[in-house]
């Protein structure tokens, strides 16, 4: 190993992460001085990575989990050769900068992901080790492995007191993710002060709890790091947490103490930080001559490790022609069979989360590479492969498309959003449609990173019935929709619930999520003969076609269609328009002229949806609101219904006023 190297790349980290953090007058300057090593040692000594291509299929990846230290990033992609100019380091945190506040995915060259909120990037990494170990299975032979990467983390404090860390790590434990090593940054300071306020767990006795290999070490004894690096990766049954002792702004004045943790160090600060790590305390953004040249010389060895695996792979793919079709289709979301829709006939009736489950089996057995699972709840959910059954994902079988994520929503959407990171597979996940709230900050950063994550969320509305009002969703769909980027569908009948599969798969730059009831509701006869076109271009479509201009037009969505087609045969003496409007934010986002040729030149607008009427307010008035503005209550699901006066009849006397 060349420690002078390592040491001259150590040094220029901390050198460019002060003087940016100082120029931008913002920034966490605490953990890039006090973990510098860990970068330097990853990136000069272990990763499998070649700057030249941040895209390198079998790269190993790593992530920072504890995103504020973004700079420690940014120094060492800079100084490896990555497209990060010393102009990008100079301009950090300001708009339009390669070098946001916290790494963002896709503006960086060489960003793995979106870690702002601490803890989901550790989770994120678990995903990504699920992924490397299935396409592993599916696609190395005894003769080639085209798939052999690792997946690397940094965590701080701050991710391991998150408790979507506890969720994702003890998932990596029983899933025996061998390929997964974190490094801990165990600096024992937060924003507030020593960790031991609030935080005293004992944490390599956790983590061995979790079925991880516990590994303890010194931030900067280097030699040692690289051979725990090592000992993790000859562990193939356990992921690893490697434990390092460190100093939170090491060589600042303030260092091992809070203030160093979140703000800028100061003129002052910065030159005695420059003195004490012997560093020109005249030059500002200095870097190593010597980190330079360790990395000139090493991009002879990484350019070098992918022309190995190119010339691996090229041999891979002669002798497995079927299996290169196979990994075309799997990292392009190709078909890798010919699969006829699922059809219904009008008068059919079913729940719609069992057209989701039947919608899903098609979607899976027409493209090999979806996977995925519930947060324990494959059954009322109705995620389970049948046709395509492979099994469960486990260590005995890295070949299964089914995830159990046990009752871990969190860290559920964050392990996808990692598998779609990844590349080569598209993931789904499910829960009841109430439980949104606990992965909705997650769902937010995918959103954000553009990932085509696919959400089933079951059990809709107050027709959950007798589980009462905790899992009764009233404001969920609108908070669903409130997300950017995110679409939500919610399904009126089982035709429209097929067509909602159909429309998720084929989304490629963002999330999409399907809420279907518990409930059967019937196949209903739609008047617009290109509804499936509709449904998916407009986010509506009409159902019933009343005329050119109706005395009033129903705009509805999910079961709420069924009842207002019930209510308007009880109205006699007014022409009624029925519209299905399965993606309300789709549909909102119309320009008027098509939304008024959807709607028809009607002298009334009633809207109606089993949830809170907010976003229906855009086109009506409140008093033309079918909708529920408060919790629900425990009971038969009818009877609920007809407790808060929410049947077709009650709908009709309201559409006859």
């Amino acid at each position: 190993m060349n420690s002078v190297g390592i040491a001259a790349v150590a040094k220029s980290i901390r050198s460019l992460s002060m003087d940016a953090i100082q120029k931008a007058n913002s920034g966490h300057p605490g953990l890039p001085m006090g973990a510098a090593e860990a970068a330097a040692v990853l990136y000069g000594e272990v990763l499998k990575h070649n700057p030249a291509n941040s895209k390198w299929v079998d790269r190993d990846r790593f992530v920072l989990s504890a995103g504020h230290g973004s700079m420690l990033l940014y120094s060492i992609l800079h100084l490896a050769g990555y497209k990060v100019s010393m102009d990008d380091i100079k301009s950090f945190r300001q708009v339009g900068s390669k070098c946001p506040g916290h790494p963002e995915f896709g503006e960086t060259d060489g960003v793995e992901c979106t870690a702002g909120p601490l803890g989901q990037g550790v989770s994120m990494a678990v995903g990504m080790a699920i992924a490397e170990s299935m396409l592993a299975a599916r696609f190395n032979t005894a003769n080639h492995k085209i798939v052999d990467h690792y997946t690397y983390s940094l965590v701080g404090e701050g991710c391991l007191q998150e408790g979507v860390a506890s969720e994702a790590s003890s998932l990596a434990g029983n899933l025996k993710l061998g390929k997964l090593i974190v490094l801990y940054d165990q600096n024992k300071i937060s924003i507030d002060g020593c960790t031991d306020i609030t935080f005293t767990d004992d944490i390599a006795k956790r983590y061995e709890a979790y079925g991880w290999q516990v590994l303890k070490g010194d931030m900067y004894d280097v030699e040692g790091m690289v051979k725990l690096i090592n000992e993790a990766k000859a562990c193939s049954d356990k992921p690893s947490l490697i434990m390092l002792k460190s100093v939170i702004g090491k060589g600042a004045p303030k260092e091992n103490t809070a203030d160093v943790h979140g703000a800028p160090l100061g003129v002052d600060g910065v030159k005695a930080a420059k003195k004490a790590l012997g560093l020109p305390e005249d030059k500002d953004f200095y870097v190593e001559p010597a980190a330079y040249d360790f990395f000139k010389e090493k991009a002879k060895d990484f350019a070098k490790a992918e022309a190995d695996w190119n010339a691996e792979f090229a041999a891979w793919a002669k002798e497995n022609p079927e299996l290169k079709k196979q990994w075309d289709a799997f990292h392009s979301d190709a078909a890798t069979a010919e699969v006829a829709d699922v059809e219904y006939k009008v008068g059919d009736a079913c729940a719609t989360r069992d057209a989701s489950g039947k919608g899903l089996n098609m979607i899976a057995a027409r493209y090999g590479n979806l996977v995925g699972g519930s947060a324990d709840l494959m059954g009322p959910n109705k995620t389970a492969f049948k046709a395509c059954d492979e099994g469960t994902f486990s260590p005995a079988n890295r070949k299964g498309r089914t995830i159990e994520y046990g009752i871990r929503e969190f860290a559920m959407s964050a392990v996808c959003a990692g598998i779609s990171l990844h590349g080569g597979l598209r993931p789904f996940c499910a829960t009841f449609l109430v439980f949104a709230d606990y992965l909705r900050a997650s769902l937010r950063v995918v959103s954000l990173m553009k990932q085509p994550v696919i959400y089933v969320f079951t059990h809709d509305s107050i027709y959950v019935g007798e589980d009462g009002p905790t899992h009764q969703p009233i404001e969920t769909m609108t908070s669903l929709r409130a997300i950017p980027g995110v679409q939500a569908i919610r399904p009126g009948d089982p035709e429209e619930s097929v067509e909602a599969w159909k429309i998720a798969y084929a989304s490629k730059d963002h999330p999409v999520c399907m809420a279907f009831t518990r409930q059967a509701l019937p196949v209903y006869e739609k008047a617009d003969k290109n509804w499936k076109k509709n449904m998916a271009e407009k986010g509506a479509y009409v159902v019933l076609e009343g005329n050119a201009s109706p005395d009033i037009t129903i705009l509805a969505s999910g079961s709420e269609v069924s009842m207002a087609l019930d209510a308007a045969k009880l109205v006699s003496g007014k022409t009624i328009r029925v519209v299905s409007v399965p993606d309300l934010k789709k549909f909102s986002q119309l320009s008027k002229a098509d939304r008024d040729a959807i709607i028809g030149n009607a002298k009334r607008i009633v809207c109606t949806e089993a949830g809170i009427s907010m976003e229906w307010l855009q086109f009506t008035s409140k008093e033309n609101c079918f909708c529920l503005d408060n919790f629900g209550t425990s009971g038969p699901a009818k009877k609920v219904a007809e407790f808060f006066h929410f049947t077709a009849a009650d709908f009709a006397e309201m559409l006859k006023k």
